[in-house]
Formats: C-alpha cells, sequence, structure tokens
C-alpha cells in the first residue's frame, strides 16, 4: 500500500474502497436498508407522477374507432401542466358530413351519451358497463365497437332498445328504461349487444329526441373507420379539416382519452399526489441517508485519519468515502427499485378500490422513476459521504489520528446556527394556518415540522452537549457507576448521541404533525359542513344519472317539507393574478340555485345565497381578498366543459373548508355539464315523522331513488371515511415504517462500532451487568430526549393548527397516537441498543481491541 501513497495522484480507490467495507459490514447495512428504502419510495412516487402524465386509457365503447374526433378536454395554461376539464363539450353536427367525403372514410358516426338506465321487474336498476350519466346512445354508434356480438336487430321504434349483454336479458324481453330522469317507460329488447364499454341503445331518432341537444352541437365525438392501410393519410386530413376550431383528433392508443373526460381530473390527481409526497420523500430519503452515512463514515476516522498519515491528499480521502459509500449504495439500488414499483401497484390499488381513481386508468410503468432514483440517490450519497468525511480530510495527519478516537470538543458554529436558523424558520412558518384556513395553509404545518427537526439534527450536538454538562454537575456522589457512565458518555459523545436523538425526533414530528394536521382539517372541515348544512334529508338518483326536473316541485308539495334546493359539483378553471402575475387554479365547485339559502348556510358575512341567478358566484372568504373577488365584482371563470365566461361574485363565505372556495349559480352552470341533470336535492322539514314518510314513500315510488341522512356528510353526500384519509394514511405508514426501520440500523451500526469502548470498560473492572445498565440508562436519555425533542417541536405548530382552524389551541385526532409513538420510539432504541450490546459482550475483551 506504501508504493500507492508515494504516488497520491493513482490511488486505486475502489480495490481499497471494498477491502474497508468488507470490515464495516454491520455499519455499512444502515446504510443499505436507507439507499434501499429511499429507491422504493422514489420510484413509487415517480411511477406515480409519470402515470398521471403519460397513462393511456383502454378505447372502451370506442375501440372500434380508427379515428376519433372529439373536444379538448384540457385547459392549457402558459408554462404550466394542462388541468383537465371534466364536463363533456360537444362537437359541431355538420361536421360529419364534412368527413364523410375524405378518401379512406369507410364510416363516419355522430355518437352522443345521455342518462339512461335499465329497471328490471322487481324495481332495482340493472348495472350496465357504461357511466348512468352517459349510458344511451344512438344504434349508429355500435359500428364503434371493437369486436361487438350483436344478438337480435336495430331498435326500430321509441318502444324498443338494445341493451349490454352484462344486463342479463334476452331478445324480446320486456324491461323498463329511464332517460334523463323522465318516468320509466316500458320497452322490448330488440337486440343484445356484447362488447367492451356497451351501453343502451335506441334508434338514432329516439336517442336525438331524448337527448334533447341543440341541433348544430348534437354529439359529443365523431368516430371514423378507414380502409386498411390508410388511417394515418385519412388522421392528417381530418386534421386539415378541424385545424383552428378547438377539437382534437385522436389514433391508436389515445382513443381512450375521449371515452370519459372525467378521467382526466384522476390523472391530475396522481400527479398532485406525487408532487405532494415528492417533497416529504426526498427530505426524509436524504435526511435517513446522510445520517446512516455519517455513523458509518463516523466509524472509519481512525482509518482514514491513518491514510492521511501515510500520504493520502483530502481530495483523494473525500473520494475514497464517496467510493465506498457508492459501492455499497449500488448493491441497494436495484431491489429498491423492483421494490417502488410493486409499491405504486398496490398504492394504485387502494386507491382504486377507495374510488379515488377509476380501476380503467392504468400505471405506467417506464425507466424514468428508476433513473430518476438512481440519479438523486446517486447524488445525495456522495454529497453526504464527502460532507462526512470533510473534517478528518481537511484535518492535519496528526491530529486526524489523535482526534479519531474522539469527538471534536466543540460542536461546528456554524451547523449549531444553521440549525437555530431553521427552527426559527419553523416557528415562522407554523402561523401560516392563522392566515388562511385552507388546504395548503394546514400542509404548512407539516412542513414546519420536519424543517424543525432538520435544524434539531444540526444543532443538537450542542444541545446534548451542554444539557449533558448540566447534568453530570449536578450528579451526586452516592450515583451508580452505570448512571455516571451513561451520562459522560452524553456528554463526551454529544455528536453521536445527537445523530441517534434526531432522526427518532423527526419521526414523532413527522407522525404528529402529518397525521394531526389531516385530522385537524377533516374535523375542521366536518364542523364547517355540520354548521352550514341546515337540511335533514338527501334525495339522489346515482344509478340513474340525476334527478328529473321537475324533483324539487315534487318534493315541495310534500307535508312537512319546508324547503328543498338542487345542489351539484363540477369543476371549473379559475385564472387570476397573484403578486402580479397570472395564476390559475382547477376549483371544485358546488352548483347551487337561489333555494340553496333555505338548505345552506356556508357563513355568509356579504351578499346572500339569493343572488344566485344569472352569471353569478360566490366565494370563499380564504381566497375573495387573495384574488381580488369580493362582493361585487367580475371573476373570469372557464367553465367544466372550457367555456370561457365572466361570473359576478354574489356572496362572500366563511365557510370554505365545508362548501369549498367556490360556489356557481345553477343557471352559469346550466348547459356546461355532462348529464344536464340536478345530481342531488336537499329537504329541510319540520323534523316530524310525517315529513320522514313522505319522503320515504315519494323515494320508494321510483326506481333509482336513494334517500339519505345529511348528518354527518358533506352535503348529505354518502357516509364513510373521505379517500384523501386513506391517501395519507397509506403514506404515514410507509414513511414511517421506511424511517423506523433505518433508524433501527442507525442504532445498531452506532451501537456495534463500541465495542472497544466496551471491551475497556470490562478490562478496568466493569462487569457485563454494569455495562447492560449504562446501555439501558444511555438508551432511556435517547428516547426521553427524542420524545420531549419532537413533542416541543410539534406543539407550536399543532397549537396554531389548532387555533386557526378550530379556534382552540390544540389539534383533533386519536388520543391514543401519542402513547403509540412514545412505545415505538422507546422500544426501538431498547431494542437496538440491548441486541448489539449483549452481542458485544459475548467477545472477549482482549480480542475486541485486537480486531480494531
Amino acid at each position: 500500500m506504501s508504493e500507492h501513497f508515494r504516488t497520491p495522484s493513482r490511488l486505486p480507490l475502489l480495490p481499497i474502497a471494498l477491502r474497508m467495507a468488507a470490515h464495516r459490514l454491520t455499519a455499512l447495512l444502515a446504510v443499505v436498508c436507507a439507499v434501499l428504502g429511499g429507491a422504493a419510495l422514489i420510484t413509487g412516487t415517480g411511477v406515480l407522477a409519470e402515470s398521471g402524465l403519460r397513462s393511456q386509457l383502454p378505447p372502451g365503447r370506442l375501440g372500434g374507432a380508427d379515428i376519433v374526433v372529439a373536444a379538448d378536454q384540457e385547459y392549457h395554461p402558459d408554462g404550466d401542466l394542462p388541468l383537465a376539464l371534466p364536463e363533456r363539450a360537444r362537437v359541431p353536427s355538420s361536421l360529419v358530413d364534412r368527413l364523410s367525403d375524405l378518401p379512406g372514410v369507410t364510416a363516419v358516426v355522430g355518437d352522443l351519451g345521455f342518462p339512461a338506465a335499465l329497471v328490471d321487474a322487481r324495481g332495482e336498476v340493472v348495472p350496465t358497463a357504461d357511466d348512468p350519466a352517459a349510458a344511451g346512445h344512438g344504434w349508429s354508434s355500435t359500428k364503434l365497437l371493437a369486436h361487438a356480438r350483436v344478438s337480435g336487430r336495430a331498435p326500430a321504434g321509441v318502444d324498443e332498445v338494445a341493451v349490454p349483454a352484462a344486463a342479463g336479458l334476452r331478445t324480446g324481453d320486456r324491461v323498463q328504461v329511464v332517460v334523463g330522469g323522465r318516468p320509466a317507460v316500458r320497452c322490448r329488447v330488440a337486440a343484445v349487444v356484447d362488447a367492451p364499454g356497451a351501453g343502451v341503445y335506441f334508434a338514432d331518432a329516439t336517442a336525438a329526441r331524448l337527448a334533447g341537444r341543440d341541433a348544430a352541437r348534437r354529439y359529443d365525438v365523431i368516430g371514423l373507420r378507414t380502409a386498411p392501410g390508410t388511417g394515418e393519410r385519412v388522421a392528417d386530413a381530418v386534421r386539415g379539416r378541424v385545424a383552428g376550431t378547438g377539437l382534437t383528433v385522436r389514433t391508436g392508443a389515445d382513443i381512450g382519452e375521449t371515452v370519459a373526460p372525467g378521467v382526466g381530473t384522476a390523472r391530475s390527481l396522481l400527479v398532485l399526489l406525487a408532487g405532494s409526497l415528492g417533497g416529504i420523500v426526498l427530505l426524509i430519503t436524504g435526511f435517513v441517508t446522510a445520517g446512516a452515512l455519517g455513523v458509518s463514515i463516523a466509524g472509519q476516522r481512525r482509518d482514514l485519519a491513518l491514510m492521511r498519515a501515510v500520504g493520502a491528499t483530502p481530495r483523494q480521502i473525500r473520494r475514497l468515502a464517496a467510493a465506498q459509500s457508492s459501492v455499497v449504495a449500488a448493491v441497494a439500488l436495484a431491489p429498491g427499485v423492483a421494490l417502488g414499483y410493486l409499491l405504486a401497484g398496490r398504492l394504485h390499488d387502494m386507491l382504486a378500490d377507495r374510488g379515488v381513481l377509476p380501476p380503467e386508468l392504468p400505471l405506467t410503468v417506464g425507466p424514468l422513476p428508476a433513473l430518476a432514483a438512481l440519479l438523486l440517490l446517486a447524488l445525495t450519497v456522495q454529497v453526504s459521504a464527502r460532507g462526512a468525511a470533510w473534517r478528518t480530510s481537511r484535518m492535519p495527519a496528526t491530529e486526524a489520528v489523535a482526534e479519531s478516537r474522539s469527538e471534536p470538543r466543540k460542536p461546528s458554529k456554524a451547523r449549531t446556527l444553521t440549525g437555530f436558523l431553521l427552527i426559527a424558520a419553523a416557528c415562522g412558518l407554523s402561523v401560516t394556518p392563522l392566515l388562511t384556513r385552507t388546504v395548503i395553509g394546514a400542509s404548512a404545518t407539516s412542513i414546519a415540522g420536519i424543517v424543525a427537526a432538520i435544524g434539531l439534527a444540526l444543532c443538537g450536538p450542542a444541545l446534548v452537549r451542554s444539557l449533558g454538562e448540566r447534568a453530570v454537575r449536578r450528579l451526586r456522589p452516592g450515583t451508580p457507576a452505570p448512571t455516571w457512565l451513561a451520562l459522560a458518555n452524553v456528554r463526551a459523545y454529544a455528536l453521536r448521541v445527537a445523530g441517534v436523538v434526531s432522526p427518532l425526533a423527526m419521526a414523532v414530528v413527522f407522525v404528529l404533525t402529518y397525521t394531526l394536521a389531516q385530522t385537524t382539517v377533516l374535523a375542521a372541515t366536518a364542523q364547517d359542513t355540520r354548521t352550514g348544512t341546515l337540511a335533514e334529508y338527501r334525495l339522489s338518483a346515482p344509478a340513474l344519472g340525476g334527478l328529473w326536473a321537475g324533483a324539487r316541485e315534487a318534493v315541495q308539495k310534500l307535508p312537512g317539507v319546508r324547503s328543498a334546493a338542487p345542489v351539484g359539483s363540477t369543476t371549473v378553471i379559475w385564472p387570476y393574478e397573484m403578486f402580479g402575475e397570472p395564476d390559475v387554479e382547477s376549483v371544485p365547485a358546488l352548483i347551487a340555485t337561489p333555494d340553496a339559502a333555505g338548505v345552506l348556510d356556508p357563513g355568509v358575512r356579504e351578499g346572500g345565497l339569493a343572488g344566485l341567478t344569472g352569471a353569478t358566484v360566490a366565494v370563499s372568504s380564504e381566497v375573495a381578498g387573495a384574488r381580488d373577488a369580493g362582493l361585487g365584482r367580475r371573476i373570469r371563470l372557464v367553465l367544466g366543459d372550457g367555456t370561457r365566461t365572466e361570473a359576478r361574485v354574489a356572496a362572500v363565505y366563511d365557510r370554505g373548508l365545508g362548501f369549498g372556495s367556490l360556489i356557481v349559480s345553477g343557471d352559469l352552470a346550466d348547459g356546461h355539464t355532462t348529464s344536464g341533470l340536478a345530481q342531488s336535492l336537499l329537504v329541510h322539514t319540520d323534523g316530524t315523522a310525517t315529513a320522514r314518510r313522505a319522503l320515504a314513500a315519494l323515494t320508494a315510488s321510483r326506481p333509482g331513488l336513494v334517500l339519505e341522512a345529511t348528518s354527518g356528510t358533506a352535503f348529505g353526500g354518502k357516509q364513510g371515511t373521505p379517500p384523501e384519509v386513506w391517501i395519507n394514511l397509506a403514506t404515514i405508514v410507509v414513511l414511517l415504517g421506511y424511517l423506523l426501520l433505518s433508524i433501527a440500523n442507525k442504532l445498531v451500526a452506532a451501537t456495534a462500532q463500541r465495542r472497544t469502548e466496551i471491551a475497556a470498560l470490562r478490562l478496568v473492572g466493569t462487569t457485563p451487568r454494569q455495562i447492560r445498565a449504562m446501555m439501558r440508562r444511555e438508551a432511556t436519555v435517547i428516547a426521553a430526549a427524542a420524545l420531549v425533542s419532537g413533542l416541543l417541536l410539534s406543539t407550536l405548530p399543532l397549537a396554531l393548527l389548532g387555533q386557526g382552524f378550530l379556534d382552540r389551541p390544540w389539534p383533533a385526532g386519536p388520543a391514543w397516537l401519542l402513547p403509540a409513538i412514545a412505545a415505538t420510539i422507546a422500544a426501538t432504541a431498547f431494542l437496538t441498543i440491548e441486541l448489539p450490546t449483549r452481542q458485544a459482550l459475548r467477545t472477549p475483551p482482549a480480542d475486541a481491541i485486537r480486531a480494531t
């Protein structure tokens, strides 16, 4: 080896790095686990993001079309990702004739969809393969099905239909059909259609009449079938015909995008979910990986110092540390990436099961997430390893050797100051929930907690040394030897102890702030909804695609009903200016009429819901001031089908968490939703049994109606845990598992590196029992310090969150959370210190010292 050091520029780094790694397997195991978990999390998050950007839907009922012309169902802001428009926009009817004369075109079909459902003899709605809001089609649309097997003939009149094979009916059967919320009509089954995405088919003339649309813009999409070998040429010709009209032309795998425009919202959700998870995943991965490398390289300070003494340059020392760490990280990257793809699949399945994503939206499995994980972790490992070896590499050789068995006497002032500045910044960030009572404001709580935990990791050595010195000075002469030794170790090895306390404290902060932020937002949302919902009942018809046109009048006439109002939901795009810069947001909006004032109370502070007529909206006070959308102001909106409009602000309300940031009038949304029907009816009664029986009788008289109590539901929505709770729960469980596993490996590695210290204590007369007692007291100090510091760092953000959202200085959440965290942290600290200590005590002291 001395020959290599005489020519430092040719130092063989890789063989030396591999030899050093072979002697430090226990310490490097922590690095392997950190990189393995980090690769899995980053890859999984990347797969979700890529799927949101590039996933392709199955063509469904348009699988037989070679080319599909549809409206552009995306809003394209300048310099940003497109935003989905979930409401179906129509295409000009005249385009059918204009495209039919193109060479190579064998068929042009204008497809329209409208609410339709089948009802069996028992009065129950028969499930079909299509969305009830757009399940009805004209018979000519069967030409767009892929490999359709049709039994029977085309419907010939208003009393004949063709049904999907999934309905379980046969040709000649009689079935009741509900179209557009109208009363059920008995029809004969003229044909049974077996094909993916098949719906309920009527004669073309009957379908056009039932849809009730303007003849100029009747169709949802236009499908073309072409002669073999002419597809690309015809597609180019179609693009030429529709250029400048805002229509899109899709072929091949892209056709699936036009089947259900609402699915685009789910893809946007994947991108947002990946973005929100990406920040916290990168923070925790970087923190854990850097900590594991710090422990690993700290155990090699003597080796690195001796290499400095025999001629290695500072740069070579840093390169050697980075090379060794990179070799170890490379071992964990491949299985970590594979685990990440499996993790993304499980998360996708969970979101689909909970109704957050449509099951037909597939994951896109490509190499980009793996490449991103590789680059990010390689950069993290390189920077962390070089940073951990920086002090040893820069010191004079003799001083480096002398310090290799101890820690620096004084923690770095720059590091300590940076840590305190980060904690101060986290305190400032904690004020956000007091300024904005929104989900974004609540997310600042979690970020503030993590930033504070990183600050603790930086200033921790100085705090541990200071507190350790005070504790040692206050020890009484009769203090047991294990206690004295434990506190002396805490004081002398403040850097080592702080390196263990900090990640445990981060686990406490992460679980408390992330979990309680979600539960507090949910509690505040439920409080807003509960307080602001005056209606006792919600009447809906989800299996029919919506309620019939006269539903409100029919309910209003029932005995005991004081008020009834139709409500619905849509999505609008809201362009606005923030600090003089243009911005845009996709906003879920409630659709309400002036009658809503009798069933809802969103906490109106200016104007009133009675003013929701014409092109008007009501705006949450949280966004009204920031976006210059006060009472009487006019704001620009893009409705769910892409229609650009201006609306006047008719009311400003306070309960934005429960009712969203925007309520649009029924007049404004009319004609700009897919089904065109009211989704539900909120009913306010006198609370008597008479009213309840009358509503139940009405529900029983019409198939497909559902009557629910509004207590405990959002706008009388369906009972059950909101889907975002499952998303956040899965996130917390996965990240916490990764964090605790990495911490446990780090603690095991740190304890295993103390074999020489334990052996020296045994040689001077300390018994194994005393050593175990000393280590247990150290574990107690570590667990207590982690819990106390984690609680202190979480207290201010959570107190301000509770004050801002619930008007009290504490958050909402499960009472068992804190005891569970305390038990987990204590168990982790004790087990990961006790087990390596017992292992070290099995080795004779002389052998342990000779092996170092």
